[in-house]
């Protein structure tokens, strides 16, 4: 087995810890605040994007080496 689909992987199971966790602290606040939601929605939209892109950095990084 590679270390590239290791660290591939990882970097994938990351990525899907990190989308969870922003999207049910979300969903926690839009229920605690409701007029809040576009607000949290914004936020919640760039911070799963900011995962997402550190992820693909990780899994690009573990092809190349």
């Amino acid at each position: 087995m590679s270390f590239a689909a290791i660290g591939a992987g990882l970097a994938v199971i990351g990525a899907g810890i990190g989308i969870g966790q922003v999207g049910g602290r979300a969903m926690e606040g839009i229920a605690r605040q409701p007029e809040a939601s576009g607000k949290i929605q914004t936020a919640m939209i760039i911070a799963a994007a900011l995962v997402e892109g550190a992820a693909l950095f990780g899994i690009v990084v573990s092809l190349i080496a």
